[in-house]
């Protein structure tokens, strides 16, 4: 793994394909208050086989937008109403308050917002990201988020952690999600491919209550959460 100061060298990543199934339904978890509480009152039941779990699963949830009414969020935050019981999903909310990235800066004492960034990382099993493409790239809040996360190199950082990405751009965002698994693999991340979907979203699929009714995004999110939750 890398130390705090190696800011450049590529961990390389590994690709995970699992087919085992869980349960669906939605808990919460939120350690600080970087996290946003799940939103409850939908649900969209899925058939499958329970894994035998001793314990309840964090998955963090990450929004490359800070848009007030992204889809991108809304996607998230449709996704926490359809995972499975065995898992607790918290959406991240800290990213507008980063610093901009400076190696410098990347010792004690540290921003923090950065340290919360990286405690909720930590403190998750599994990662999730949706990010929209800004200028055919990642935006640039978004990256600056996974720079500062490039420097962590503690224990249960993202190296080696399952992680996935839920594209919902109607244009594709093709080139923001190559930089992603460009980045993730400096990062050492385990991608789940089975857990990385595409569902092409306009703002107009989005109800007032800020989730997607689409019965078929939903269960597209909530296979997505199942074979993230075979790899954990």
């Amino acid at each position: 793994m890398s130390t705090a100061n190696d800011w450049s060298k590529p961990m390389g990543f590994s690709v995970q394909s699992r087919s085992k199934r869980v349960p669906d339904s939605c808990r919460q978890w939120a350690p600080d208050h970087y996290l946003a509480p799940s939103v409850r009152g939908h649900s969209a039941p899925h058939p499958g086989v329970c894994l035998h779990m001793t314990r309840n699963y964090k998955v963090l949830m990450i929004s490359g937008s800070l848009r007030g009414g992204s889809t991108n969020t809304a996607l998230l935050r449709t996704a926490m109403t359809v995972g499975s019981p065995l898992m607790v999903l918290s959406l991240y909310e800290g990213m507008s308050e980063l610093p901009h990235v400076n190696p410098d800066d990347d010792v004690p004492p540290r921003s923090p917002a950065v340290e919360g960034l990286r405690a909720a990382i930590r403190a998750a099993d599994a990662v999730v990201f949706s990010t929209p493409e800004y200028a055919g790239d990642l935006p640039g809040s978004f990256k600056n988020l996974l720079e500062w996360a490039v420097g962590d190199d503690q224990t249960a950082s993202l190296y080696e952690k399952p992680v996935a990405w839920i594209n919902c751009s109607p244009r594709g965002a093709t080139d923001a999600h190559a930089s992603l698994l460009r980045v993730l693999g400096y990062l050492g991340a385990t991608i789940v491919s089975e857990a990385c979907v595409r569902t092409p979203l306009e703002r107009i699929s989005i109800g007032s209550d800020g989730l997607v009714d689409s019965d078929e995004v939903r269960r597209s999110l909530a296979d997505a959460l199942t074979h993230l939750g075979a790899a954990i």
